[in-house]
């Protein structure tokens, strides 16, 4: 009996603690959670099972490794804010898939996409012709962000062209832009130096620019 109520007491305390910790980490839908985060979800939740089925194990050997999975999320999630190179390299970036109304296979090959995947993701989008997409775009988290060809009009997809400080060339060689335009464009708007900017964008004839905080 007494061996019950020890896997009670640690099924309840570290339920009460893989709580916490979860809410520390931040509110984030489980499609949005980044590769490292489904790691370290994982790793705790094993963890946690396997302090609950060995009840004389010390718990200090379940808190301590715990402990250090979470300061690698929270170091991780620092260098993320800070660096696009290691985001990108944890959280991977977006793919263009369909751009101008057309199939890109190559990028779909790459990020192992078939069109299967492709037509369930735009028929849970309430697509269900090809002809009708404009652009669809392959988010890391593996949802499908889609602009039908009716939208058109009102505008078109909105694509970063400065990301914290970093010109996006690819992104300006989608829109027929070099970055000469970029640059000669923004100095005429007073802003000369690039790395000061987080976000830049340009969409029906109109910049949006955002500076980095000091």
């Amino acid at each position: 009996m007494e061996e019950y109520g020890v896997i009670i007491i640690r099924t309840l305390f570290l339920y009460l603690l893989i709580t916490f910790i979860f809410r520390m980490m931040g509110k984030r839908e489980i499609g949005e959670l980044s590769i490292l985060d489904l790691v370290v979800f994982i790793m705790i939740a094993e963890m946690a099972v396997l302090a609950i089925e060995e009840p004389a194990d010390p718990i200090i050997h379940t808190i301590l490794p715990m402990g250090v999975m979470v300061l690698v999320q929270f170091i991780s999630a620092w260098f993320s804010l800070r660096s696009k190179s290691f985001r990108e390299m944890v959280d991977g970036k977006p793919t263009v898939l369909i751009h101008n109304g057309k199939i890109d296979e190559k990028a779909m090959k790459k990020q192992r996409y078939n069109f299967d995947d492709l037509l369930l993701q735009l028929r849970e989008k309430d697509v269900f012709n090809l002809a009708d997409v404009e652009f669809a775009v392959l988010e890391p988290s593996g949802s499908l962000s889609v602009l039908k060809k009716e939208k058109k009009s009102s505008g078109s997809l909105t694509l970063p062209l400065i990301l914290d400080g970093q010109v996006q060339t690819s992104h300006l060689d989608m829109m027929g832009k070099t970055s000469f335009w970029l640059r000669k464009e923004l100095r005429e708007r007073g802003y000369r130096d690039l790395t000061k900017i987080s976000f830049c964008s340009f969409h029906n004839g109109q910049f949006y620019i955002d500076l980095i905080d000091n």
